[in-house]
């Protein structure tokens, strides 16, 4: 009786599915939804922290709505992974599995058009540089997002240092009347690395200086050709890295979507009620 309940319980709890892919899927996911949480608790706490007019005046270039929409579509993707591979249930891996692909096709979509219409990409690329350089002063994240990209990449304005002047504050207009006038930021300036204090003021005046006289202060050059050349220097690393984070997802999302597709298969075929189960078993050991 023991070997017939056995052998029962075996055709009932069967399954198909590699333990290994399984939780190597649900631990992959589990990482990445820890990840949109960090995402997302840091959007709404720098959105809470802002003054509302200043947040409102320059939503289309602020970093913390960047970071609440990926934190929020990867917590329900991530979610659907991680629900879907622990439950083995093949409508939520089949969601994840297609958001997936979406993503993997728009990130190759958008670097094949990026590529044939670099001109085009260039431009909108110069049209979001200049409009944060209106909204510097409006938004404390937005400004030490370009100032660390201008220190990163050593540069100044979008083509050159002098687009500074699209900015209220530091346009060089006789009736503006700010302390920052025909200045720019700290940030364009050449600072030397030994300098135990920075001197925030060191770009004060310097969009009224000649191009060659100014560049013995500050960097001279736009932003956009730097971060231009750099992509093209990096083009290579960059497709690896998208590909090596992609690829693997949808590979393992398919193989289980085909595991427990096989597995369902498998069980259906196989499900004979309790009764015919023992018979068939007893009928399977009577030659003992």
């Amino acid at each position: 009786m023991g070997k017939r309940a056995a052998l029962a319980t075996y055709d009932k709890e069967f399954s198909f599915v590699s333990p290994v892919v399984k939780y190597l899927l649900f631990l992959f996911n589990l990482i990445f939804w820890m990840i949109s949480l960090v995402l997302m608790s840091i959007g709404i706490y720098a959105r809470m922290m802002k003054h509302a007019e200043a947040a409102m005046a320059c939503l289309a270039v602020d970093p913390a709505i960047l970071l609440l929409i990926v934190g929020v579509l990867m917590f329900f993707i991530t979610f659907c992974g991680c629900v879907g591979s622990l439950r083995e249930n093949i409508c939520l891996l089949q969601t994840f599995c297609i958001f997936l692909t979406i993503i993997f096709l728009l990130q190759l979509a958008a670097g094949v058009l990026g590529f044939v219409f670099s001109d085009k990409a260039r431009n909108k690329v110069s049209e979001i540089i200049n409009n944060a350089i209106v909204h510097y002063r409006d938004d404390i994240d937005l400004q030490n997002l370009i100032d660390f990209g201008q220190k990163e990449f050593s540069c100044c304005g979008g083509v050159t240092y002098t687009d500074w002047s699209q900015n209220m504050y530091f346009n060089c207009t006789t009736d503006n009347r700010s302390r920052e006038r025909c200045s720019v930021p700290f940030s364009c300036c050449l600072l030397s690395k030994d300098e135990a204090v920075i001197n925030t003021m060191c770009g004060q005046g310097m969009q009224g200086l000649p191009f060659l006289q100014a560049g013995a202060f500050i960097h001279t050059n736009g932003c956009i050709d730097k971060l231009v050349n750099w992509i093209h220097s990096n083009l290579f690393m960059l497709g690896g890295i998208a590909l090596g984070l992609a690829i693997p997802q949808v590979h393992i999302t398919h193989t289980c979507i085909v595991y427990f597709r096989v597995g369902v298969h498998f069980n259906r075929c196989h499900s004979i009620p309790s009764s015919q189960t023992l018979e068939i078993h007893s009928f399977s050991f009577s030659g003992y």
